[in-house]
């Protein structure tokens, strides 16, 4: 894993979603080592719908993108993006995006676009939950438990983050235990960032993976860093409502309505300060138990 620097980490994480561009359609992303043993699913998310951006009228925006993931991704290695321009009409535009590592496709994704247009306007409330001051960041949190975390996942927690999470109810992923099948954790990116909305929605896409499946294990006491656990996302879903800011507080709201079959469902929800729904995400998973299902955690 890369060691941890004094570098701008924002200007970093911006310059790994802003591809380089090959030919007309084609675009190359650098992959990042998270510590997760492959490319983390977020990464693919948010280069994917920045190649597809690349390729869109500038006056439109991404209101839904749809994605599966195929195979692990490579940290050693960089990332082709392919785009098919399937459509573009006179409201939507409508774009796949395929990501290839190796001559083989990871990922693949199909998105849609849509000019600005007024219409009815209503939404879920958003929970009432703390806000953001005064909790603990997860950094913060790890710190207080840095006696459990192994080693090569603290020294990546020392290091300056982006990203800011703060949980709402904090959670012990090395000594798991049983509660409700929902979370909430506030996030916001650590400085200023440009003005334009593309990159807000696709550094959103970035952090909608962080942490999403893992809520599924909330009911049955297990965490993602079990031994015996597989885990995997298998698909991630994305539709964005309204416009937000990546540099000011939203709140990720999410629950597990299933488990079955090996797969876990999940369903996030995030808000502004505002309360305002800015987009929905919902995903399906890979939860794997090697061991007896009948084991209590």
């Amino acid at each position: 894993m890369k060691a941890c620097t004094d570098g701008d980490v924002l200007e970093e994480l911006l310059q790994l979603l802003n591809l380089e561009q090959i030919d007309e359609n084609s675009f190359r992303g650098q992959s990042q080592d998270l510590g997760f043993g492959s490319v983390y699913g977020g990464q693919v998310l948010g280069q994917a719908l920045s190649a597809a951006y690349k390729t869109v009228p500038a006056e439109r925006r991404a209101h839904s993108m749809h994605a599966y993931f195929l195979r692990p991704g490579d940290v050693r290695d960089s990332i082709v993006y392919q785009v098919d321009r399937i459509r573009d009409g006179k409201s939507f535009t409508t774009r796949r995006v395929v990501a290839i590592q190796k001559g083989r496709a990871i990922f693949n994704m199909s998105a849609s676009f849509q000019v600005g247009e007024p219409g009815f306007d209503h939404q879920d409330q958003a929970p009432c939950v703390a806000g953001p001051e005064g909790l603990a960041t997860e950094m913060e949190i790890a710190g207080q438990i840095a006696d459990q975390v192994p080693g090569p996942i603290m020294e990546r927690l020392k290091c300056p983050q982006p990203i800011e999470v703060r949980p709402v109810e904090p959670s012990n992923l090395y000594l798991p235990q049983k509660r409700g099948p929902k979370r909430h954790q506030w996030f916001k990116t650590i400085d200023t960032i440009p003005d334009d909305p593309a990159i807000h929605q696709y550094l959103l896409a970035y952090a909608s993976d962080y942490g999403f499946m893992p809520t599924s294990l909330y009911p049955h006491g297990r965490s993602l860093l079990d031994p015996k656990m597989q885990v995997a996302s298998l698909d991630h879903a994305m539709w964005f409502h309204r416009p937000f800011r990546m540099d000011d507080w939203l709140l990720y709201a999410v629950h597990t309505p299933n488990a079955s079959s090996a797969r876990g469902l999940v369903i996030g929800k995030i808000f502004d300060r505002r309360g305002l729904l800015v987009a929905s995400v919902a995903q399906e998973g890979l939860i794997r138990f090697h061991g007896d299902l009948h084991d209590e955690a």
